[in-house]
């Protein structure tokens, strides 16, 4: 199937270049539960956008959607990443075109130290980043390279599990909680890593829940209600509008 031209349109109904990732009508279930409703949004190659909403309006299960994995299931719509059809794709065909799913529970392998863990991401082809380029990005993580990656703490973990994404040649990072349970100071550490992974020209989707902290750090945001989209355009005019916010994030 050849790659359809998509054209986003912004707040201001302008039309803007091609996008990078386009969602385009997607829809999802988890057996016959329809979680994901008739979703279209466009990312731009670099940008950062916030992905936001209440618990349950279905944020964690685009990110799943969009990283090909088995649930929920993609019944209805198209995904494309730089011309590549990934609704297409099973889970591992994805991962090869340059998608990462950093989940909310980081998934850090038990018994494997830091190094381990990065060395194991790197086993299959394409490779990324390699570990001087981690370890310059992560200095704690280049520091605690032979400890054991459980033990470390929650934001060096977060860490951990943001390189081990990076160890692969990625294009899409798609980030589920990023900043659950972490100090304010680890979190601003974080945000920094992510501006410094976005001047490298990769895409980041962020759900989080911390949306104003989601919102400070994104280009845009796009807002999902009960799985449907209710707002996408800039993120600076979420944190502007204060009953947008109310309504749709309690914030």
């Amino acid at each position: 199937m050849n790659a359809k031209p998509h054209v986003e349109i912004n707040a201001n109904h302008a039309a803007t270049a091609p996008a990078f990732l386009s969602v385009w009508e997607v829809e999802a279930y988890y057996g016959e539960s329809y979680i994901v409703q008739n979703i279209s949004f466009n990312i731009h190659e670099g940008e950062i956008l916030a992905l936001l909403g209440r618990n349950g309006a279905g944020k964690t299960s685009t990110l799943r959607t969009i990283a090909r994995l088995d649930n929920p299931q993609l019944r209805h719509g198209e995904i494309w990443l730089d011309h590549k059809p990934l609704h297409e794709m099973r889970a591992h065909q994805a991962s090869a075109c340059g998608v990462a799913l950093v989940p909310e529970d980081r998934r850090i392998i038990p018994g494997l130290t830091v190094e381990e863990n990065l060395l194991l991401a790197q086993i299959a082809p394409p490779k990324g980043w390699t570990l001087d380029r981690i370890y310059e990005l992560f200095p704690r993580l280049g520091e605690r390279r032979k400890q054991e990656g459980v033990t470390l703490s929650g934001g060096e973990q977060q860490m951990l599990a943001i390189a081990r994404a990076l160890a692969r040649d990625i294009k899409l990072l798609l980030l589920d909680e990023p900043y659950e349970g972490l100090a304010p100071v680890i979190v601003q550490e974080i945000a920094k890593t992510l501006n410094i992974i976005r001047d490298q020209g990769i895409t980041t989707i962020i759900v989080e829940q911390n949306a104003i902290a989601a919102l400070k750090l994104a280009d845009r945001a796009v807002i999902l209600d009960t799985g449907t989209v209710v707002y996408d355009g800039l993120a600076k005019e979420v944190l502007d509008d204060e009953a947008l916010r109310a309504k749709y994030l309690a914030i």
